[in-house]
């Protein structure tokens, strides 16, 4: 039966020799200085036109920089080197380029003022924040690229590979981010980078050594891979787990807020919220009024076991003003 749902996924008249996937993945195989010379213009080309986007908020510009990033190509190496137990490089090419895309996120770091709010910019803050769906479309990721490396008939969709699995971008803004001294989100950034590697990288092992690409036929990693992975995963597990809970409890804390102030403003005519989120601890309740608002200590005792206690309330209203509402169970 396996081998039957082998045959219809990856067929034996469109499976790749192992010959050409080493060829491919392998940069320390065949005409290695010049692979290895594409390999690292490539990788800093597209870190320059990567943190160019980031900078200036241009989702264009970082999706042009992850078709023509190379790194996805030794982090498949390190998936085939694994299934066969050999030692390729691939690892030791990894580290480095993330090393230089770090670097190039860090001086183009440079360009940005000191007071820059790093999160008002949406390339960097929706890659500081990865959850655990962020992981399951990684190995996704990582499954249809294995695939169409080890098919001829499917090469086409490498380029969406590219886009969906985001490895320099990451990168870059962890290098802009360590740059202001903002090490949290950048440790979110890497984060991601790690998840979607240890999606690239277990999906391609699970492929390749289905399809039969192992060493003497062998199907499992050797013992050290397989503690490295788990490691890897835990690494990235862990954290992901902790930001998804932080996102549900946020959504659901602001969605209770939204209602109290509902509640709060429902006896003023021409007023209504308008939404309610949550920065830095803070819950921001926008308001649409033309008149004045009932007391602030009402919205408080509102909020009042709806959303944990300590948290400052900031009313903001469509006229510009700002007001100060207090804080909760205070």
């Amino acid at each position: 039966m396996l081998s039957a749902l082998l045959e219809r996924i990856v067929p034996a008249t469109q499976r790749r020799t192992l010959d050409e996937m080493v060829e491919d993945l392998d940069l320390s195989a065949g005409d290695s200085r010049a692979k290895r010379s594409a390999f690292w213009t490539m990788l800093t080309l597209s870190s320059v036109i990567a943190a160019g986007g980031v900078i200036t908020d241009s989702t264009a510009t970082v999706i042009g920089a992850m078709i023509i990033a190379p790194l996805a190509t030794p982090i498949m190496g390190i998936a085939l080197g694994s299934v066969q137990r050999r030692r390729t490089g691939s690892v030791r090419i990894v580290l480095f380029g993330c090393l230089l895309v770090i670097g190039v996120g860090l001086v183009f770091s440079v360009a940005l003022p000191e007071s820059y709010d790093l999160l008002s910019n949406g390339q960097i803050s929706g890659r500081t924040s990865p959850g655990l769906m962020d992981l399951v479309s990684a190995v996704a990721t990582g499954l249809a690229g294995a695939l169409a490396l080890s098919r001829r008939d499917v090469a086409a969709v490498l380029p969406g590979v590219a886009i969906a699995i985001s490895l320099v971008p990451p990168l870059v803004v962890a290098g802009v981010c360590l740059g202001h001294l903002a090490f949290w989100p950048a440790m979110g950034a890497l984060v991601l980078f790690l998840s979607n590697l240890f999606g690239l990288v277990s999906a391609g092992m699970a492929v390749f050594a289905v399809v039969g690409y192992g060493a003497g036929g062998a199907r499992r990693a050797t013992r050290r891979t397989r503690l490295a992975m788990a490691l890897l995963f835990t690494v990235v597990f862990i954290p992901l787990v902790g930001n998804t809970t932080v996102t549900i409890l946020v959504d659901l804390w602001t969605a209770r807020a939204k209602e109290a102030a509902g509640e709060w403003l429902a006896d003023t005519p021409g007023s209504s919220v308008t939404r309610v989120d949550m920065v830095s601890r803070t819950i921001h309740v926008h308001v649409r009024s033309s008149g004045d608002l009932p007391p602030r200590s009402e919205l408080i005792e509102r909020l009042d076991g709806e959303v944990p206690q300590g948290l400052p309330v900031v009313v903001q209203t469509t006229r510009g003003q700002r007001i100060d509402a207090g804080v909760v169970g205070h």
